[in-house]
């Protein structure tokens, strides 16, 4: 990939290069009195022409990209939230694809309706209120509309509120992991700071305050289940640097910063299972695992192990450039009935007993 980008520069700059040069000759006609090298009416019918032709090219490939690869788009959304989330980017996909087929088309045939002529003039119009308000009014109308959608929506999914009935949850980022602690008993998670975090040899993962009796029976995990149908309020934490809790499926996402507490929230709508069983994962995962397939014969071959066939998971990603290791930050989110949850979290080891050790 590296040789392919160096080729490129290298053509592009030869490129560049040539362009200069042929600007360079253009400026000396005035002296020379040389036209040879000026576009005459057989160039500028070819250009024109060659512009329709880039007009079909640029729609047959947004038509390709959009059957080989419409695949590779996200499924439907796995929260409560996601809907709408889902439904603003469509409407904006919508818009910017609408717009931009008939301002492409206008663009390429007005190149080649307008193109140069010999001994022809063009017309000098200096301006026209009434086309200069209409171009400018219908985009302000259209981009405060879809402003105003996208503030109503953030605000609703931003509105959050504490109550008895939502799990909460925090996420700890560092480089180049994620942790996640959840409240015992008492339903509330005790107060945490980096400072606490070499107390008891190195166990105390999070930085929890030993003295606040709040903290000792928090749960604290590398794997981050969660109950359908429940909110979870998350409060996100940064050891080191600037992360983005990102959960694409859940499409929810909010910066990690050092030296304070962020959040975010929503309520799943599927669980895992539910999610792998969907027409268009198991399309996905039977995609995935026929390359693994196809790779594995390659692998057997030079002696080396075949590839695990995939399986999906929900997954906590890192979505900031954070260090070497960004790319290896994740970790995998179980969603599943509250039944289960519940007995999940019951056979983890609180904070309290992790220390006694």
């Amino acid at each position: 990939m590296t040789a392919v980008i160096l080729f490129a520069i290298l053509v592009l700059v030869g490129v560049a290069i040539w362009q200069i040069t042929k600007i360079f000759e253009l400026s000396q006609l005035r002296e020379t009195k040389d036209d040879s090298q000026v576009a005459n009416d057989k160039d500028n019918n070819w250009n024109g022409q060659l512009m329709f032709v880039f007009l079909v090219f640029i729609y047959f490939i947004t038509i390709y990209s959009f059957w080989k690869w419409g695949d590779v788009l996200l499924p439907e959304a796995a929260s409560e939230h996601g809907q709408e989330v889902d439904r603003l980017m469509w409407i904006s996909f919508a818009l910017i694809f609408f717009v931009q087929t008939i301002t492409q088309a206008l663009l390429h045939y007005f190149s080649y309706q307008y193109r140069g002529r010999k001994d022809q003039k063009a017309l000098f119009y200096a301006d026209n209120d009434k086309l200069e308000f209409i171009w400018t009014i219908i985009p302000v109308i259209t981009l405060a509309g879809l402003i105003m959608y996208g503030l109503f929506t953030w605000t609703s999914i931003m509105n959050i509120e504490e109550n008895d009935e939502a799990l909460v949850v925090e996420l700890y980022a560092q480089q180049f992991n994620w942790k996640a602690r959840y409240a015992g008993a008492d339903r509330v998670l005790g107060d945490a700071n980096v400072r606490f975090l070499q107390d008891f040899d190195g166990l105390n993962l999070v930085g929890i305050d030993a003295s606040d009796p709040n903290g000792l029976d928090d749960v604290i995990v590398q794997e981050l289940h969660l109950p359908k149908g429940r909110e979870v309020i998350f409060k996100m934490r940064s050891q080191d640097v600037l992360h983005s809790a990102y959960m694409p499926h859940f499409r929810a996402q909010m910066n990690c910063v050092p030296g304070m507490i962020t959040e975010f929230a929503f309520t799943p709508s599927m669980t895992t299972e539910e999610m792998r069983q969907t027409a268009d994962m198991t399309a996905k995962v039977n995609k995935i695992n026929k390359i693994r397939f196809e790779n594995s014969k390659t692998l057997i071959a030079n002696g080396e192990e075949a590839l695990d066939p995939y399986q999906f998971d929900f997954l906590l990603l890192c979505n900031k450039i954070c260090g070497a290791s960004h790319y290896n930050m994740q970790m995998k989110i179980v969603v599943e009935e509250e039944k289960d949850f519940n007995n999940w979290l019951a056979q983890q080891t609180t904070f309290a007993q992790t220390i006694q050790q």
